[in-house]
């Protein structure tokens, strides 16, 4: 798959202890990437990270994406080929409660990365991960292309704005021989291994595992939803056609891409609870009235994803119930099945990558080849 390129690579992943960075990192190292980690810390306790016992697998740096010198010195240690930078304050209430640490920690993150990549000569490519916030939402009821205006009311989306308008300025800069970079922008991801606060998936999972009811603050606000693997097959085989081993028709240097759920899987959250509930026996939620409350967040968001298949050839492989499926079966073998087991999250969620993959090699998907 990804026409073989990343066996033998080595790749840097920033965030690699995050959420949708374990995932990439676990994925990675099972093609035969050597794969090295930067972060600060674990963010969630517990983590999709730690339940694969990742760290015994990956070389696991520790740093502060907002110290330059730290990201330039561990990426000229490691030496990578390939970047894939994910380190970010990703939470919307956070960023009301933080938002200099949010602009820092997105802003300030991403220029040290383009810094790290501009003084690192064994890098050929990097992808740079920003958001689907990154758009000034209009609240209107077709998709974000990637020419749309960027912005947003809240810090978190103007951070991601702002690390979009930093890394074109870098691409047209100082990239224009080499590297070859791109940025990518993705819906929201749920599945396996997501403990992060405020999120939907992951309020659902506490809940149900200790017996309480889940409070739902916005139930009819859409959502991109997706598995957290179909973007990551995006960035991967994205990440290919820059290393030059899958040539297109197009130009992917320097470019932006939108990775997301095809145009009619735009669900509700309160259409995500009521899938999930049908996986979880004995699952209850209710309204949480206050839980809005000093904090503007946008209730209709999609994206175009048109470029990525003109470009790429890339579509996601599955249906919002197949999604809920994947995502609920993980939370359950955590919960109720060996989730404390060494190494078995492991073998499970590389189990679920099998799986994921095997549908898109039914599905056609050109990114299997």
């Amino acid at each position: 798959m990804f026409a073989n390129c990343y066996k033998g690579r080595r790749v840097f992943i920033t965030g690699h202890t995050g959420f949708k960075g374990s995932w990439l990192a676990a994925w990675l190292s099972q093609m035969g990437a050597t794969v090295c980690g930067f972060a600060d810390c674990v963010p969630t306790s517990p983590s999709h990270f730690e339940a694969m016992h990742l760290e015994q697998h990956v070389q696991d740096m520790r740093g502060d994406i907002r110290d330059r010198n730290a990201v330039v010195r561990a990426m000229k240690e490691f030496r990578p080929d390939v970047v894939f930078h994910l380190a970010a304050q990703a939470l919307v209430r956070k960023s009301y409660e933080d938002a200099p640490l949010t602009f820092e920690a997105n802003m300030l993150g991403t220029l040290n990365m383009l810094e790290a990549v501009r003084q690192c000569p064994s890098v050929e490519a990097a992808v740079f991960i920003t958001s689907d916030k990154c758009y000034r939402n209009d609240e209107w009821v077709w998709g974000y292309r990637e020419t749309d205006h960027l912005g947003g009311d809240d810090p978190y989306s103007a951070s991601k704005g702002c690390a979009e308008i930093i890394a074109h300025s870098y691409f047209k800069s100082f990239f224009k021989d080499g590297p070859a970079c791109a940025t990518v922008r993705a819906g929201n991801v749920i599945g396996g291994g997501d403990w992060a606060a405020d999120r939907i998936v992951p309020d659902c999972a506490r809940a149900w595992a200790a017996g309480q009811a889940v409070q739902i603050r916005s139930p009819w606000a859409t959502r991109p939803w997706q598995l957290v693997l179909e973007p990551l097959s995006g960035y991967l085989w994205l990440g290919a056609h820059l290393l030059g081993a899958r040539k297109g028709p197009f130009e992917t240097r320097g470019e932006a891409y939108n990775f997301g759920p095809a145009a009619n899987v735009n669900n509700t959250v309160a259409e995500v609870v009521e899938a999930l509930a049908l996986h979880w026996p004995g699952f209850r939620s209710e309204m949480d009235k206050a839980g809005q409350a000093g904090m503007k967040e946008c209730t209709l968001l999609k994206l175009c994803c048109d470029k990525a298949l003109a470009h790429l050839g890339w579509k996601a492989t599955l249906t919002f119930e197949e999604t809920i499926r994947f995502t609920a079966e993980w939370y359950h073998r955590f919960y109720r099945g060996d989730g404390a087991k060494q190494g078995s999250m492991l073998d499970f969620s590389l189990g679920q990558i099998a799986a994921y993959v095997n549908a898109a090699e039914q599905r056609e998907q050109l990114w299997t080849k």
